[in-house]
């Protein structure tokens, strides 16, 4: 085994690769990273969607699960790659993103970040080939294990703006593209290389929309990279987020201390008890979180129907993450 490994060595050496990278610049993904958009669309198979039968998001494995055992899940992951000036909730290991600001893709719009019961909605992580439509597409022959990999691949996950990913719903692209022109070939781009890293389909409908949007750019590649390409805005660093935790610590020191010293001001005559609120009308119940992925419903953002205040555990505005 020695001897194998010395004679590769010597090789390498000889041919001028760098060690242990030779091959390196293979892709060894299998999206076709770095090769024409179009070559890699004309190598999927074409046929037309699967009945949906049996689609349930469970069948996709966890909702954010830490499958890269990182100690965080995969949305918050998706939030830190993506997100500016990114802040942390306290305690959290540089995990839970408490603010930061977003360039959305796509719609091309900076939208600020900011966890909580009715913020959190306004960025969402969208999978750039939709799960669902991935189940009529081929999923429903991998493994769950593969399922899983797929629903929390860096690589088929974005942030964008909230109202963008639910418009797209599961959609393909030729049912929907982003409003932003500029980002519609990346995007188609980045569509093919998941399922071409898949075995995934597209329908005849699909294929003509993708090469449609590729023939106003026919140099553009399949990415070899997560996230957005133009994403250049510095994050905050981990010193710089410790200050700034530090900074508001003290000050919320300082104004509980001047507050006790302050002489209390009178007590104001008590409000008149609220009216009973009416229950809000929901058309769809889901007792808990695991009768909601069994549905396929997961995550339940607020507002949607069968969102629950007791289901969102840490009351921002998602339950059964």
């Amino acid at each position: 085994m020695m001897v194998v490994l010395s004679r590769l060595l010597a090789a390498s050496l000889a041919i001028g690769l760098p060690v242990g990278s030779a091959y390196a610049d293979e892709p060894t993904d299998g999206t076709g990273a770095g090769t024409s958009a179009t070559e890699v669309l004309d190598s999927l198979e074409v046929k037309g969607r699967a009945p949906k039968t049996g689609y349930k998001r469970t069948q996709f494995g966890k909702a954010w699960a830490d499958v890269d055992h990182n100690g965080c899940d995969t949305r918050n992951d998706i939030l830190n790659r993506d997100l500016t000036g990114v802040r942390h909730k306290w305690r959290t290991h540089n995990c839970v993103v408490k603010s930061g600001k977003l360039h959305d893709p796509y719609t091309g719009k900076d939208i600020k970040f900011k966890k909580g019961k009715k913020t959190s909605t306004a960025v969402q992580i969208d999978h750039v080939v939709a799960l669902s439509d991935a189940w009529q597409k081929g999923a429903q022959k991998l493994s769950e294990e593969r399922r899983t990999a797929l629903a929390n691949d860096p690589y088929n996950l974005l942030a964008v703006q909230g109202r963008a990913n639910q418009k797209k719903s599961d959609g393909d692209a030729a049912t929907w593209l982003p409003s932003n022109k500029g980002f519609r070939c990346e995007y188609v781009a980045r569509q093919i290389g998941v399922k071409h890293k898949y075995s995934l389909w597209v329908t005849q409908a699909e294929k003509e929309a993708m090469a449609k949007v590729l023939s106003s750019c026919p140099t553009q590649t399949v990415p070899d990279y997560t996230g957005v390409k133009d994403s250049t805005a510095e994050k905050t660093t981990e010193s710089e987020q410790t200050e700034q935790t530090q900074t508001e610590q003290s000050t919320e020191q300082a104004q509980q201390t001047q507050q006790t010293t302050q002489a209390p001001a009178p007590e104001p005559a008590p409000a008149p008890a609220p009216a009973p609120q009416p229950a809000p009308q929901q058309d769809v119940y889901y007792q808990n979180c695991t009768a909601a992925r069994a549905a396929g419903a997961t995550p339940i953002y607020q507002g949607q129907p069968g969102y629950r205040s007791q289901l969102d555990r840490d009351h921002d505005g998602v339950a059964c993450e």
